[in-house]
């Protein structure tokens, strides 16, 4: 980042601080600002009026809380109304959470907001006109050094909160008004332009993920020769297919078992339990993997994962997506889900067509949607049809698609690099604005 410094700085006698420019102050928000907690709850009572709450997920996913977005409804009293109502110019901050790096996220309020309310898990910080310009205010709980020292400061071990007092003496690099508003308006356009290109890589993203999709649903269903002869299915909704495939139901295929019903007793250095949260798109994530004692498993149930057997999700979200278990999974413990072992087939091909939108999407998809609750049983996935061609066939459309899905994997990761760095670039920037360390008086002019 090479931008010009201010002509002249001093001590601020804040170490994680160091010098600000000469003509700022360095005040506690308390000075500057006035913050309180809300006690407004979720319910919809009869006699109160009716309110819409901003809650910790709209703040926590969003940088500007205006009057159109689609928020809670609920009730309130006239006296939670006229102390909570949200004003332009407030800022709102998260105070509670189950992570220390989520405290002290910053949002803020734009235009008049009228049935708004603070929900709980906030702070809703008002500041004072003739001292702190509020959009400043907000950019400032975004920099690195003022948002950790909340952080800090939040206490807790299974869940993390801020006290009040650590809310009002949190110490913030304080320019001149006008100034104030200069640095504010430079952020606003640098930061779109930021989030634009992130936008952009998102978009490139979600193409390459449709992308893998399609490659992998014609390649499971067509094959990778494009003049083979085709011929009917015998199923209307799955239509032709190459004339040497045929159909058959899962169940033929192999075993289907279920994982452990409830997860052991955690251990650090005991076995591997592979979880729902742990599959994406034919992916185990090795990040948040957790571990079991295997003197707390009940080894009757068979759950432990062989290589080459699949995990497939059996509820929530995520029903339906599935993962081959590779050797350094092997001997990992499967937790709620469901697990295939295929005898007649190639595993590695069945794990595609798991992936494929003729199962996941046209046949997984409309079996879980028959419950309340996205679900699906052992029975319902046994009775999937797969259209299979000869063994040859499967290990050369397995290969194929090892090759492209590595290949659209590899430029995914490097795109969701380049937005990180992005992030991280943005975070700087208005870091370095909102402390002094650049001056940006004529570029917010």
């Amino acid at each position: 980042m090479s931008r010009r410094a201010y002509p002249e700085y001093k001590p601020s006698d804040v170490k994680w601080l160091g010098d600000v420019p000469e003509h700022w102050e360095v005040r506690k928000l308390k000075y500057i600002s006035s913050a309180q907690f809300s006690n407004v709850d979720k319910n919809t009572v009869d006699g109160e009026e009716p309110i819409r709450l901003c809650n910790y997920v709209d703040v926590y996913y969003k940088d500007i809380i205006t009057a159109d977005l689609s928020l809670m409804e609920a009730t309130a009293t006239p006296a939670e109304i006229r102390k909570f109502g949200l004003h332009h110019g407030d800022v709102l901050i998260t105070k509670d959470s189950e992570a220390w790096d989520d405290i002290a996220v910053a949002a803020y309020v734009e235009g008049t907001q009228g049935d708004i309310l603070c929900g709980y898990h906030l702070a809703q910080i008002r500041p004072n006109p003739g001292r702190v310009d509020g959009k400043y205010l907000f950019r400032s709980f975004c920099a690195r050094g003022i948002n950790d020292q909340f952080r800090v400061a939040a206490t807790g071990i299974t869940r993390y909160g801020l006290g009040k007092y650590c809310i009002d003496n949190g110490l913030f690099p304080v320019p001149p008004k006008d100034e104030q508003r200069t640095i504010a308006v430079f952020l606003d356009r640098e930061t779109k332009r930021i989030d634009t290109l992130i936008e952009k890589k998102q978009r490139q993203i979600e193409l390459l993920q449709e992308k893998r999709a399609a490659v992998i649903s014609h390649a499971v269903t067509k094959g990778l020769n494009p003049n083979v002869k085709m011929k009917d299915s015998g199923v209307e909704w799955l239509g032709e297919i190459p004339e040497d495939w045929e159909v058959v139901r899962l169940k033929r295929l192999g075993k289907i078992r279920y994982g452990l019903g409830e997860p052991p007793a955690e251990k650090d250095d005991g076995l591997p339990l592979i979880r729902a949260t742990d599959i994406y798109r034919g992916k185990i994530n090795a990040e948040a993997i957790q571990r079991v004692d295997p003197d707390d498993i009940p080894w009757s149930r068979a759950p432990q994962l062989k290589l080459r057997d699949i995990i497939v999700v059996r509820s929530g979200a995520y029903t339906g997506d599935s993962a081959i278990i590779p050797e350094q999974w092997a001997g990992s413990i499967a937790g709620y889900d469901l697990v295939l072992t295929i005898k007649k087939a190639i595993p590695e091909f069945i794990g595609y067509a798991l992936l494929s939108k003729y199962v996941l999407q046209g046949q997984i998809y409309l079996a879980k949607m028959r419950a309340a609750q996205p679900h699906l049983n052992a029975e319902e996935l046994g009775d999937c049809k797969f259209i299979l061609p000869p063994s040859h066939e499967q290990r050369n459309i397995a290969s194929f698609l090892d090759r492209e899905t590595a290949r659209i994997d590899a430029l995914i990761k490097k795109i969701k690099r380049s937005i990180d760095l992005l992030r991280e670039y943005r975070t700087a920037i208005i870091s370095a604005a909102v402390t002094g360390k650049i001056d940006v008086r004529k570029d917010g002019a």
